[in-house]
C-alpha cells in the first residue's frame, strides 16, 4: 500500500508571490471603499419592513460591483440581523427577517477581484439607541481577541493550533467560547476557504509561513438571540525579531466604537485600534466623496 502524502502544490499555492500580495492589497481597498460607502448608507436608514436581510446583502453587492476589479462574490453573504447571527453559516433567503432599531447586525462577506479573493466580517448595533452593556460586553471580548491575534509575533515553525488560544482567552476567562476555528488559509483569486494553514484547535501540523494569508475571526454566539464576529484577512511576514513571524492586516474597514468597551482595553490595545484606523482612513479617504469621508472620519477617530 502506498504512503500518502500532501499534495506539495497545497504548501507551494499558500505562500503568495510579490504580485499575488500587491493584487490582495489593492483589492482590500476595492473592498474597503465598498464597505464604506454600504454601513454608511445602512446606518442612515430608518428601518421599515423593506429592509431585509436579503435586500441588505444585494446592496452590498452593488457597491462592490461598482469597482472597476470585481468579478464575483467569494462566497454567498451571510447578512444575519438579531437571532440569525447565532446561526452560524446563516443564508438569508429572499423572505427573509427585517432589519430592526435595537438589533445587532453580522454581515460576513467577501469578494473575487481580479487577482484577489476578500473575505471579511462586521458586526453593528443598528438604530440610534444607546446598546445594552450585554452587547458591549461581548463584542469587547471579542475585539480583545482579534486584536491580541493581531498583534502576537510567533516564532519560525508554529502551527495555527499554537496560538488559537490567544483569540478565545477573554472568553475563557467568562466561561465563553465559539464553535468555529479563528482562521482559514483564502487563495488568490481562487478559493476563500484555501489551506492548508488555519488557526483552531484543531491539531494541524501546517507551519505558518511568509507570504500566507488567513483569516483573524474569533466570534460569540447567543443561541436564538445574536451573533457577533470580527474578521479580518492577515499577511504573514517576517518580524523584526531575528527568528520570528508576524501579521499585517489586510482588511481596511474600521471597529464598531459604541460596541466597545474602552475601560475593558490596555493602553497598548487602544493605540492599536487608533494606529489601524488612521491607516483606513490614510488609505480610503482621498477615494470617497464628501458624505462617505466625513463619516469614515466620524468612525476612525482616535480613542486613546
Amino acid at each position: 500500500k502506498p504512503d500518502l502524502i500532501d499534495d506539495p502544490c497545497k504548501n507551494l499555492k499558500s505562500k503568495k508571490n510579490k504580485a499575488e500580495i500587491k493584487a490582495s492589497k489593492a483589492a482590500h481597498i476595492e473592498d474597503g471603499l465598498s464597505l464604506v460607502k454600504f454601513f454608511c448608507w445602512l446606518t442612515k436608514q430608518k428601518f421599515n419592513s423593506k429592509f431585509t436581510e436579503y435586500l441588505v446583502a444585494k446592496k452590498l453587492e452593488d457597491y462592490r460591483k461598482n469597482s472597476k476589479l470585481f468579478f464575483s462574490l467569494s462566497f454567498p453573504t451571510i447578512s444575519a440581523s438579531g437571532p440569525n447571527g447565532s446561526i452560524i453559516h446563516y443564508q438569508p433567503e429572499k423572505k427573509s427577517r427585517t432589519l430592526r432599531s435595537g438589533d445587532l447586525y453580522l454581515c460576513d462577506s467577501g469578494g473575487q477581484y481580479i487577482g484577489a479573493t476578500t473575505d471579511v466580517t462586521r458586526t453593528i448595533f443598528l438604530g440610534t439607541s444607546p446598546p445594552n452593556k450585554e452587547f458591549i460586553v461581548n463584542y469587547t471580548r471579542v475585539l480583545l481577541g482579534h486584536i491580541n491575534l493581531a498583534m502576537t509575533r510567533f516564532p519560525v515553525g508554529t502551527y495555527g493550533f499554537q496560538i488559537d488560544s490567544i483569540a478565545r482567552y477573554y472568553l475563557w476567562k467568562s466561561g465563553l467560547d465559539y464553535k468555529h476555528g479563528t482562521g482559514h488559509g483564502v487563495g488568490s483569486f481562487l478559493s476563500v476557504h484555501e489551506g492548508p494553514q488555519s488557526i483552531s484547535k484543531r491539531i494541524d501540523k501546517s507551519e505558518l509561513k511568509p507570504g500566507m494569508v488567513i483569516s483573524n475571526e474569533p466570534g460569540f454566539y447567543k443561541d436564538g438571540y445574536y451573533g457577533i464576529r470580527i474578521e479580518n484577512l492577515l499577511l504573514i511576514k517576517k518580524s523584526k525579531l531575528n527568528g520570528f513571524l508576524e501579521f499585517e492586516d489586510l482588511t481596511l474597514f474600521p471597529y464598531e466604537k459604541n460596541l466597545i468597551d474602552e475601560e475593558m482595553l490596555t493602553n497598548e490595545q487602544k493605540l492599536w485600534i487608533d494606529n489601524y484606523h488612521s491607516k483606513i482612513y490614510k488609505k480610503l479617504s482621498k477615494f470617497l466623496n464628501k458624505k462617505n469621508r466625513f463619516w469614515l472620519l466620524e468612525k476612525t477617530k482616535k480613542i486613546f
